[in-house]
């Protein structure tokens, strides 16, 4: 049931600390088992660890504070094409695809939460925060998987006339 529309933009509601929508819709994709309370502890935990970091950082240049972190570390993670497979004539093609606004959001949010899930042994707000601090200046494991994909796309750029 590809395309199909659901109530979920209109029922998403801001989150109660920086009323943002975008932050909300990523506490829920942090969420695990229901428990909410506990995924926007993690969440306002890591920007208030990131807030800190800005705090003690004087670069030229910096965001002025952790929401705008937070953004710009999603912005910088966003995939503007992807691969997909096509069978044309009985073989497999990896033909680059333009991903959509939606879906940018999506992956930029999954690459970022796999990035922090991935690390083991601190909790999860200081590895959520280090994450998205990585992210926002251009580093970290969520932008090694957007340039990884872009380079795919790159790649495969030949069977781009298979896209219809």
């Amino acid at each position: 049931m590809a395309g199909r529309i659901t109530k979920s933009e209109e029922q998403l509601r801001p989150d109660p600390k920086f009323n943002d929508i975008v932050l909300a819709k990523f506490i829920n994709c942090i969420m695990l088992d229901g428990k909410k309370t506990r995924a926007e502890r993690v969440v306002y935990d890591a920007l208030d660890l990131i807030e800190q970091k800005l705090a003690k950082n004087d670069e030229e240049g910096k965001p002025p504070d952790a929401i705008s972190v937070f953004h710009k570390a999603v912005d910088n993670c966003k995939p503007y094409v992807e691969v997909r497979s096509k069978r044309i004539g009985g073989a497999n093609y990896q033909v680059p695809i333009q991903v959509n606004r939606k879906r940018q959001q999506s992956l930029a949010f999954r690459w970022i939460i796999a990035a922090a899930r991935g690390e083991k042994g601190r909790p999860m707000a200081a590895k959520l925060a280090d994450e998205l601090w990585a992210a926002a200046r251009g580093e970290g494991k969520a932008m090694m998987t957007r340039e990884q994909t872009h380079r795919m796309a790159e790649a495969n750029k030949a069977f781009a006339h298979f896209a219809k």
